[in-house]
């Protein structure tokens, strides 16, 4: 069973995502304090919620033990462990910033290369230097190598190779004029640039592009061919430029993690001593709020904002695993499932 012209993946990454579109925006576009915040204002409730219809309140389990104090004290070791993480990995995102001038140079020097190159793939004097207007520029160059394929085979008779050619440039052409849109206003440091570059399915452009050239190599007259080469090489320069900007992503992320944690375990910090060496008895705090002891009111949200460290820790890992599964292979590889055919007539 030979595959069919209608073989395609989605081309956007929501359409191409497992699962529910609200799982897609809380691990991708929301903002990771807002993904932070909820499960902590979540944990604040349940804990009031569990004092409440507790048999045994927390008054008395004062009275007969130090609950208060122990469990402070574990938030204060692991407060302090998870700063000394983030020194680490600002310490990690630092060496790689660091080397001896031959390093550096020959760092410039494959940048400036790879900027050739792909100047002279997409026909212009100059690249643009801002990460967004660079990848649309080379978005908007394999369109124009897909109009470019279409003219070339605009006066062929081979129906069939007429719709592939037809199929591959509207989707290339549809995909790139949705990407670039994304990227007009998009601002490096937010993660605007990245998920639209995500949407652009340049693996299978490529797969697609290459069995048309080897199933109609007969067929195609030595312009289309050049055609094809054109617009599979531009598509090539794509997969590169994405993971730089990628990494370069990863890096601007782990920083901000690194400033918000930091930010988040000063107050941590002083809730945990405080909780430690003034809430020692059930003298401390007395009294009835809303029906709720005003010391399970206290401890509830020193809980919560003892936990503001680790919860915008795992907001952060959670966008960066889930951009780093979603990428892991570079050029015409899909490792996520498709709904291809697994019949595929290979000497088509």
């Amino acid at each position: 069973m030979g595959g069919s012209e209608s073989d395609q993946l989605a081309d956007t990454m929501r359409e191409r995502a497992d699962g529910n579109r609200l799982k897609l925006w809380v691990l991708l576009d929301a903002s990771r304090w807002v993904v932070a915040a909820v499960p902590v204002v979540g944990i604040f409730l349940a804990l009031v919620l569990l004092g409440t219809l507790d048999p045994s309140p927390l008054a008395a389990a004062v009275e007969r033990k130090d609950p208060i104090e122990t469990t402070f004290q574990g938030f204060l070791t692991a407060i302090i462990t998870g700063v000394t993480l983030v020194v680490t990995l600002n310490q990690l995102v630092i060496s790689q910033e660091l080397g001896a001038v031959g390093d550096q140079r020959e760092r410039m020097d494959e940048a400036m290369a790879f900027r050739k190159d792909v100047e002279e793939a997409i026909g212009v004097p100059a690249a643009p230097p801002e990460p967004a207007a660079f990848l649309r520029s080379v978005v908007d160059a394999t369109s124009a190598r897909a109009a470019d394929l279409a003219d070339a085979v605009a006066e062929g008779d081979d129906d069939r190779l007429h719709r592939r050619i037809d199929t591959l440039v509207d989707g290339v052409k549809g995909n790139a004029d949705a990407v670039t849109d994304r990227l007009a206003n998009a601002q490096f440091g937010t993660f605007e640039v990245l998920v639209a570059a995500l949407g652009y399915n340049y693996s299978w452009k490529i797969y697609e592009a290459r069995r048309i050239q080897s199933a109609h190599s007969e067929e195609l007259s030595a312009e289309a061919d050049r055609a094809l080469d054109r617009l599979v090489r531009t598509l090539t320069y794509f997969g590169p430029a994405r993971e730089h900007f990628k990494t370069l992503y990863f890096q601007w992320e782990i920083v901000n993690l690194s400033r918000a944690i930091l930010y988040a375990a000063v107050p941590a910090l002083l809730v945990s001593v405080a909780m430690i060496l003034f809430v020692s008895d059930i003298e401390t705090v007395t009294g009835v709020t809303l029906g709720v002891d005003n010391l399970l009111w206290l401890v509830s949200g020193a809980v919560s904002l003892a936990l503001v460290p680790f919860m915008l820790l795992l907001s952060y890992i959670l966008r960066i695993a889930t951009v780093a599964k979603r990428t892991l292979a570079i050029g015409p590889f899909i490792l996520r499932e498709s709904d291809r055919s697994d019949d595929i007539d290979w000497d088509e």
